[in-house]
């Protein structure tokens, strides 16, 4: 049996890769075949990742499902067991991260309602005048910077989600946010000025 570079034969890749090609054609009795195979992987990775039964389990549903859908996993650039832990492993970063936005918008929340009675009419004016600011340099953005720090900001979306919602690459979601913050960075700079 001729072993690949990762270890797995080469007929285990085809194997799998035929699997593959027949969960895309509709074959559902493909997804459980392999659900069989790489479950325990994916489950284990995102467990180790998560530490909690319910989000694990919800996430090696959405890498399964993911398979599915996007059709990314390409046999000859490696095995179906690496191809789904570094997608795992991916969704469980992200998950990480959307959990630790979520709760710092939440103390920042927290912190704010906690000090609501100490707002001055000034403050909210402030804050008023802030808030127009972003939204007047929001305007001068192209509008697929504008949409992705909006999805992201405002919505709390992690930028694979935003990716997924816009059927766009995850880097393109990613160069977008910056090039956008760095023009949204001038332009606040600019209307700071005019003031």
């Amino acid at each position: 049996m001729v072993q690949a570079v990762d270890g797995t034969s080469v007929m285990e890749r085809e194997a799998d890769g035929t699997l593959v090609a027949r969960l895309w054609e509709g074959d559902l009795s493909a997804l459980g075949v392999l659900y069989d195979r790489y479950g325990s992987l994916v489950y284990g990775i995102a467990m180790k990742g998560l530490r909690r039964i319910g989000e694990a389990e919800d996430l090696t549903q959405e890498v399964f499902l993911s398979l599915m859908r996007t059709r990314s996993y390409r046999p000859h650039r490696g095995s179906l067991a690496s191809y789904l832990t570094t997608v795992t492993r991916s969704r469980v970063i992200d998950r990480l991260r959307a959990q630790s936005t979520q709760k710092k918008y939440l103390n920042q929340w927290h912190h704010n309602q906690s000090g609501v009675d100490s707002v001055t009419p000034m403050k909210h004016i402030t804050q008023q005048e802030q808030r127009a600011l972003v939204r007047a340099a929001l305007t001068t953005l192209k509008a697929q910077q504008r949409e992705v720090l909006e999805l992201s900001y405002y919505e709390g979306q992690s930028q694979r989600d935003i990716a997924e919602r816009l059927g766009v690459p995850l880097g393109t979601v990613k160069s977008w946010a910056r090039r956008g913050l760095l023009q949204l960075r001038k332009q606040l700079d600019v209307l700071r000025e005019d003031l």
